[in-house]
């Protein structure tokens, strides 16, 4: 009956909001703000930053230009710059719909996306509309997903299309999609016959998890205590021993991730 107590705990504590994708759409955004802005979608805050000219929110009866598939509100450049994103939670996925300036070309501008945890690259990926193309503010998607999650993404303008000659360093963005981390799923709790206690749970590989415990459960999570004994066994497969679980009467647990 206690390891089932503490069975239920863990996984009260410790289980995460059910990952699904999350859009972003920018129409809630006020039109002619300009960046740094924030928006919130689905419990995630997004913070919007840019290099370079800068951007702003502008829509489809303020903006010069509305590439087709655009619509609402949408980020409009000032001039060349990178577009910098960072979340409040961490991501395995991102996408966001964008247009270069290509007028009547038979190829287009190369996109870049990269994606980093807390200053740390974890993965990069290109695209190009060239496929798309007789080209005039074709819009496109750019996007990456990866093994290792992320906080944060630069969208760069990577390199101008090969051979057309009307063109400039600048792009549009709309309808930016992410994908949260996954929840924790605890498997296979139970009591060793030396007396520790084993749980499993399953996640993004390599995630820097950490569990903590206590004696007593009116202790704020501040005062809990790292214990250790988790291992990765297989990617994105983690499992929990506490040897040490035999010295309480009663323990707790949570698992937490940065």
């Amino acid at each position: 009956m206690k390891a089932q107590t503490l069975v239920m705990l863990v996984a009260a504590l410790g289980l995460r909001t059910t990952a699904q994708n999350v859009l972003f759409n920018f129409d809630n955004l006020p039109v002619y703000s300009p960046l740094p802005i924030f928006d919130v979608q689905g419990g995630i805050i997004a913070q919007l930053t840019a290099t370079g000219a800068g951007y702003s929110i502008q829509s489809m009866t303020t903006a010069t230009v509305v590439p087709v598939g655009f619509s609402g509100n949408f980020i409009f450049p000032s001039g060349s710059g990178d577009l910098l994103v960072s979340f409040s939670q961490p991501l395995t996925a991102f996408s966001i719909l964008y247009a270069t300036q290509e007028l009547a070309c038979d190829d287009s501008a190369t996109m870049r996306v990269t994606a980093f945890m807390n200053g740390t690259q974890v993965g990069t990926s290109t695209t190009n509309s060239t496929s798309l193309c007789v080209c005039t503010w074709t819009a496109n998607t750019l996007s990456i997903s990866t093994t290792q999650a992320f906080n944060r993404v630069v969208v760069h303008y990577d390199s101008k299309p090969p051979t057309c000659a009307d063109w400039g360093p600048i792009f549009l963005a709309d309808n930016m999609t992410v994908t949260p981390m996954p929840p924790i799923i605890l498997s296979y709790p139970a009591k060793q016959s030396t007396g520790g206690f084993r749980f499993n749970f399953t996640n993004t590989p390599n995630w820097p998890f950490t569990v903590l415990g206590t004696t007593n459960l009116a202790l704020p999570f501040g005062n809990w205590t790292t214990v250790t004994g988790l291992t990765e066994t297989l990617p994105g497969q983690f499992q929990f021993i506490d040897a040490l679980a035999t010295n309480s009467s009663r323990k707790f647990y949570r698992v937490t991730s940065p």
